[in-house]
């Protein structure tokens, strides 16, 4: 086994990731680290292990064949073996450990199964939380044009790229290494289809290295319901889910699209986006009324996502029944905190009642209530951003009511 190819492999994934150089990264980020890698592989590496191969912790083995594979699937790799391959001056094949088997059950870790909404995951969502590294300097030409305020959206690319013969050139639509296409450097426009709202950082790359960034919004025209469902979500008619009280799809519409509610749930999400006055994230309160209409079978746990997309990084708060709590997340504008190591019991509640959720940004702090009670605080963001969007995630299908945005006690936003 060679240390350098793993030394290579390790700087691919701090290159996709963009979160700095990697003597810099805290606790919190391994522990993210640790979320994202069992979110693509299905393997867990716990945060520990983590902080070890990148020798944050002084350890004097090299890992095993198993943790090596992990790494390089979540690179984007097949294996470490094919990693080796593809890259022969530095890296080595391995023999895997028989005794560890093909694969590392997921043991302690316990996958997130949260309501999704498609335009920001918890992965998006922390990476964003993230500063990036500046992207490099050179005679690099980028820029998007989305092409309507529909959705699907149609964005095109113009990029122009002055590189030596063999060099690679991608674009990426966001945060995420799998929506990385490789384009012609010797053209000069490309154009992709952005299937849900939200606010992106869509990248240009030459050899793996990120050389350009421009900030998108994939906006709405008004609210926009759909069912989640790949490769291409199912739009839901306004009439649907809308009406003068508020926004609630019935479960007869999903079946009605033959999308099954078992064995797990499908997920029912509500944005509106780009449709008010950006409300800057340190001047902000907001309320709105939730309630989770489905609980059968797998959707016992009731989870329900609210998020206030921002020109930079969302506010994300999710809810469940009581029980789930230990699953929850938030993302505070910046910062990504589990209920595997923070209380968030707060955020637990009987969704199939109406519940009011409340946040509001005081001098360094976001607070957060749940039926009007104070049940959190976590630390405001520094820098500015602004509030340009809201999404709304059942696991099911829910309900929302009694929606209003302000800022300096000024009305910015009311629905229903």
């Amino acid at each position: 086994m060679n240390s350098q190819g793993i030394k290579q492999l390790l700087t691919i994934i701090e290159q996709q990731l963009d979160w700095g150089d990697a003597t810099t990264w805290q606790s919190k980020d391994f522990e993210l680290l640790n979320q994202l890698i069992f979110e693509k592989t299905k393997v867990s590496l716990s945060a520990s292990t983590l902080r070890r191969i990148w020798g944050r912790v002084e350890y004097n083995h090299l890992p095993s064949g198993t943790t090596l594979d992990t790494l390089a699937r979540f690179a984007g790799f097949e294996s470490w073996r094919a990693f080796s391959r593809q890259n022969p001056g530095t890296a080595q094949a391995i023999t895997e450990n028989p005794a560890l088997g093909p694969k590392a059950k997921a043991g302690r870790a316990v996958k997130i199964a949260l309501v999704i909404l498609t335009a920001v995951t918890i992965a998006v969502v922390s990476i964003y939380a993230k500063k990036t590294p500046a992207p490099i300097k050179g005679p690099y030409l980028f820029n998007t044009r989305p092409v309507t305020r529909t959705i699907p959206n149609s964005v095109v690319f113009t990029y122009d790229v002055k590189t030596n013969p063999g060099d690679s050139v991608f674009i990426q639509q966001s945060w995420d290494p799998d929506t990385r296409i490789p384009v012609d450097k010797n053209k000069h426009q490309f154009t992709s289809i952005y299937y849900s709202p939200g606010f992106y950082h869509a990248k240009l790359l030459v050899n793996n290295k990120i050389v350009k960034e421009r900030l998108l919004m994939i906006p709405t025209t008004g609210w926009l319901g759909l069912i989640e469902h790949q490769p291409v979500p199912v739009y839901l008619d306004p009439k649907d889910f809308i009406s003068r009280d508020g926004m609630r799809l019935p479960a007869s519409v999903i079946t009605r699209n033959n999308i099954p509610f078992g064995p797990q749930p499908p997920a029912v999400s509500y944005f509106n986006v780009g449709n008010f006055d950006p409300v800057p994230l340190k001047d902000f309160s907001f309320s709105a009324e939730i309630r989770n209409d489905y609980h059968d079978g797998a959707a016992a746990c009731q989870y329900v996502q609210i998020t206030l997309f921002t020109d930079n990084t969302p506010v994300i708060i999710f809810l469940s029944a009581r029980g789930c709590i230990s699953n929850l997340v938030l993302l505070n504008g910046r910062y990504y905190e589990s209920g595997k190591n923070n209380d968030l019991s707060g955020f637990g509640a009987d969704l199939s009642q109406w519940v009011k959720v409340s946040c509001r940004s005081i001098p360094g702090k976001i607070q957060y209530f749940v039926n009007d009670k104070l049940v959190y605080q976590s630390t405001l963001p520094l820098y500015n951003e602004n509030i340009v969007g809201m999404g709304y995630g059942f696991q099911g299908t829910g309900s929302v009511k009694n929606i209003e945005l302000k800022t300096s006690n000024k009305l910015a936003f009311k629905a229903f």
